[in-house]
Order: structure tokens, then C-alpha cells, then sequence
């Protein structure tokens, strides 16, 4: 079968290791779907997403062109999470964590640019001579 791009195929998940599953496509091609493609989010442990044997519907997202290694992703086919809805929340008090001493942020820089820049143009000069 020639595949491209874009398909979604079934496939067999013929092995699992930390960094990802491999997924037999037909008895010649096999794909990786990296860890990362896995699901929505963080994965702790990936043999709690798939089993050896399952039988799972991977989206193609990249053949290499020299070594043919196909890459797919599971989360493109799966619906992502729900969102939970948007609900009020009434604060009644609210705290700033700030300190009003910390004189830190651009001045600093702002304080050290004429030095910077003086020193860069005097690099500059003997770079010439």
C-alpha cells in the first residue's frame, strides 16, 4: 500500500517503549507514534494509553524521505478533552504578592547600556587597527 501524509489507517501495536509505540500498518510497513503523540497532555505511563496487539486508528503525519520511517499520531484522531465550562467565582478578597523595595527589571539595564555600548564600540576600534 502506498501511504501519504494525512491518512488515517488502522493498525496493530506490535511493540512499546518509553519514548513512544510501534503500530504494524501491513506486514511490510510499521510507523512510531512518539510519546508526545500519543494524547492531550502529559503521559506518566504509556502502557496505560495501549496494549500489544490493540488495534488502534493512527493519522500519517510524516514519511521520511530518505529512510521511510513513518511517524503517526494518535491524539489527531482522538476528540479532544472537554473543557470545562466557564463559572463565576466570587472573590472577596484579593493578594498581591508584591514587594514595593525591588528595584530590580530595565533599570538596571537601562543603567549598564552606555557602558555596554562604549565598550563594544572600543572592540570595535581595535578589531579595526
Amino acid at each position: 500500500m502506498t501511504y501519504k501524509i494525512g491518512m488515517i489507517i488502522k493498525g496493530r501495536v506490535t511493540g512499546i517503549q518509553s519514548y513512544g509505540v510501534f503500530v504494524g500498518l501491513d506486514n511490510q510497513a510499521q510507523g512510531l507514534i512518539h510519546i508526545s503523540e500519543c494524547c492531550q497532555g502529559y503521559v506518566s505511563d504509556i502502557h496505560k494509553l495501549v496494549k500489544v496487539g490493540q488495534v488502534v486508528k493512527v493519522m500519517i503525519i510524516d514519511i521520511d524521505e530518505y529512510t521511510k520511517k513513518i511517524s503517526l499520531s494518535l491524539r489527531c484522531v482522538t476528540k479532544p478533552p472537554q473543557i470545562a465550562a466557564k463559572t463565576k467565582v466570587k472573590c472577596l478578597h484579593k493578594h498581591y504578592w508584591t514587594s514595593r523595595q525591588v528595584t530590580t527589571g530595565f533599570e538596571p539595564i537601562a543603567i549598564r547600556q552606555k557602558a555596554w555600548i562604549a565598550e563594544g564600540l572600543e572592540n570595535v576600534e581595535k578589531n579595526k587597527n
